[in-house]
């Protein structure tokens, strides 16, 4: 008979509901990933965003002795951070973490701008869980429409922004359920985003396939 993963492997900080959504929706797909199964604990810092910037340690150090690895997630905008890059606010936290017991054994993620820009490709399951049904105009030629969008760019430039707008006009209620639908549903392999490209390098390193 086969064992399941062992626990206390991972212990994730997000900054909120939705983050955290996101985070479980995503490891219910370990081979899309390209990791093995991870048993993961969940946690949300009461100061979002920018409790994430300044305490992630006083969360995270009970942890520290006893999960392998811990990982924060987070938005750039919002944190009190933005004028600093993503990158380098990536590094500052991971130091903080590191001098407070974890070592290289932790990771931070910076979302920028915002978690909404995992959100927007071009799946056909963001129309279907975002609750497009419109058959005489895409979604994405509307948000153009709603200068939400320009053509020549990948992404919304405003991808909350663009999100709430979409729900309103849809009149579907926002719920951080919508994230963890996205995050189970959408190809991993259509997100090119920087924060999540080291999400997922991040998982593969600590929790190879093979």
């Amino acid at each position: 008979m086969s064992q399941g993963p062992p626990e206390r492997q991972l212990v994730v900080l997000s900054a909120d509901k939705d983050i955290e959504m996101t985070i479980r929706g995503l490891l219910t797909r370990p081979q899309a990933l390209e990791i093995r199964p991870v048993a993961a604990e969940h946690l949300v810092h009461p100061q979002h965003d920018p409790g994430c910037r300044l305490t992630p340690e006083v969360l995270l150090r009970p942890y520290a002795g006893s999960f392998s690895h811990a990982l924060v997630v987070m938005d750039h905008e919002g944190s009190g951070g933005e004028t600093t890059s993503r990158t380098a606010l990536e590094s500052q936290i991971e130091e903080q973490l590191a001098k407070n017991g974890w070592g290289d054994r932790a990771a931070v993620v910076v979302i920028a701008p915002e978690l909404e820009n995992w959100v927007w490709s071009d799946s056909p399951e963001v129309d279907a869980r975002l609750g497009w049904r419109e058959q005489h105009v895409t979604l994405r030629s509307w948000l153009a429409q709603q200068n939400l969008w320009p053509n020549a760019e990948p992404k919304p430039v405003r991808p909350k922004e663009a999100m709430e707008c979409v729900l309103r006009h849809v009149r579907k209620p926002r719920s951080s359920s919508i994230y963890r639908q996205l995050a189970e549903t959408v190809g991993l392999r259509r997100c090119e985003d920087p924060a999540f490209e080291k999400l997922r390098e991040t998982l593969r390193r600590w929790f190879p396939s093979d």
